[in-house]
């Protein structure tokens, strides 16, 4: 027999103590469930069976695809005609360009599900166009980055296909459609962001683009955002899985990247499927170590031991739901999404639960929480992407992206709320 309080601090103590040693994320999971085991006298062999049952599921297939899908269309040049559609549609309004920015990240993370290739793709673009037209270096990282995040919460994104997946039994489809409208709020309050300090620092409208280049600019855009269309319309028509979806819009982005545009020849798909490779492997190896770590979790009875603290805190559901979200933005810093994502997910959702929020609406705000822990450091992986593209300091890009940051605050405060914005839409497809 143990004592339960004794083994979730060794549970927590250790993994504190192994990450503040620089091991790995994962390794770090594995470690502190292995000890915890020890004490508790769990046979050590459950370690591997756990983390073999969770990264055997079938909709975890779906994230290989996506992942693929954003690496290819990066890879493809379509990046370029995404912006070019975006200034048509946005660039003749005063400070176009930083409109365009927040759009074609939009657009663009709607198509990669990744902060980072979001940052990567749209920032190489667009940073060096702004910076050429007169704008602010530092602006144009703000912009960029903080735009990037639309990509983790606007669907398809393989990160809420990791939030199913770490509280079982959540419809993929459901929170693919419960990011819409937050997609769309966000965009707003960044254009709105964007468009105010563009005003007060006397940036100009884009330039015109030729009445003769529509046709071919919205033609390219259209074709360019289809792999969005085909996953998100197959998969709520019920047509098929996400994981077919997936698959069919690597098809798609393949044949049009390399054999229709043909900007890279089709060896560039080497190092595609390398860095896709790279990225799948390490999720996937996350996925099992998170699934050994939940299942002591669970043996131990943490979530409603957190659940039983935060209720002694407070008997208000907002102060709750505040001191969440402060929880989440703090340690958005220090973790990065994925861990993040798997880890505090199984951890928070009772304590969210218990106070009346839909599974699906806690997720839309962990997903946004934990996106914006991309901007701050000391991961801020999207922060450091944006300013070494754009050449500028970390304090610089941390200063310019403050106002978008606060402005998507805004957005999170009612998300958390109001259930509506989130839930209204799946309920509408009786999902």
């Amino acid at each position: 027999m143990y004592d339960q309080m004794t083994a979730i601090a060794i549970l927590l103590i250790s993994f504190i103590v192994l990450l503040l040693l620089r091991f790995p994320v994962a390794l770090t999971l594995v470690g502190s469930s292995l000890l915890t085991m020890i004490y508790t006298g769990t046979p050590l062999i459950v370690v591997g069976q756990q983390m073999m049952t969770g990264s055997t599921e079938y909709g975890l297939l779906a994230i290989p695809f996506f992942i693929l899908t954003g690496q290819i269309l990066g890879e493809g040049g379509l990046a370029t005609r995404i912006v070019n559609f975006c200034l048509l549609l946005v660039g003749r309004i005063r400070g176009g360009l930083a409109l365009v920015n927040s759009v074609a990240c939009m657009f663009f993370g709607n198509l990669s599900g990744s902060a980072v290739a979001d940052a990567s793709a749209i920032g190489s673009v667009m940073i060096p166009m702004m910076k050429e037209k007169g704008y602010d270096a530092d602006y144009a990282v703000g912009v960029t980055i903080s735009s990037a995040i639309q990509g983790v919460v606007v669907p398809p994104s393989h990160n809420l296909v990791l939030y199913s997946i770490a509280v079982g039994g959540v419809s993929i489809s459901s929170l693919f459609l419960a990011g819409v409208v937050p997609g769309f709020l966000l965009l707003g309050s960044l254009m709105t962001c964007g468009y105010i300090i563009a005003v007060r620092r006397g940036y100009q409208k884009a330039d015109p683009v030729p009445r003769d280049q529509w046709g071919g600019i919205i033609i390219h855009g259209l074709f360019s955002l289809t792999p969005a269309i085909v996953i998100l319309g197959g998969i709520i028509t019920g047509w098929c899985t996400p994981t077919e979806a997936g698959a069919i819009a690597v098809t798609y982005s393949f044949v049009l990247a390399f054999l229709i545009y043909r900007e890279r020849p089709i060896s560039a798909m080497w190092p595609v499927l390398r860095r896709t490779f790279r990225t799948v492997l390490m999720v996937f190896f996350l996925i099992a170590a998170s699934n050994a770590f939940g299942y002591v979790m669970a043996v131990l009875d943490l979530p409603h031991v957190i659940t039983e603290w935060f209720l002694a805190v407070s008997d208000k559901p907002w102060i709750i739901l505040l001191l969440i979200n402060i929880l989440l933005l703090a340690l958005g810093g220090p973790m990065d999404m994925a861990p993040m994502i798997l880890i505090l997910s199984p951890i928070l959702l009772p304590v969210c639960q218990t106070l009346g929020m839909d599974t699906i609406q806690f997720g839309i705000m962990m997903i946004l929480n934990s996106g914006l822990g991309l901007l701050t450091p000391p991961v801020g992986t999207v922060l450091f992407v944006g300013c070494a593209i754009g050449k500028v300091s970390v304090e610089a890009g941390t200063k310019a992206m403050l106002p978008f940051f606060l402005a998507m605050c805004v957005i999170l405060v009612m998300i958390t709320y109001i259930p509506a914005l989130s839930t209204w839409l799946p309920s509408l497809f009786n999902l």
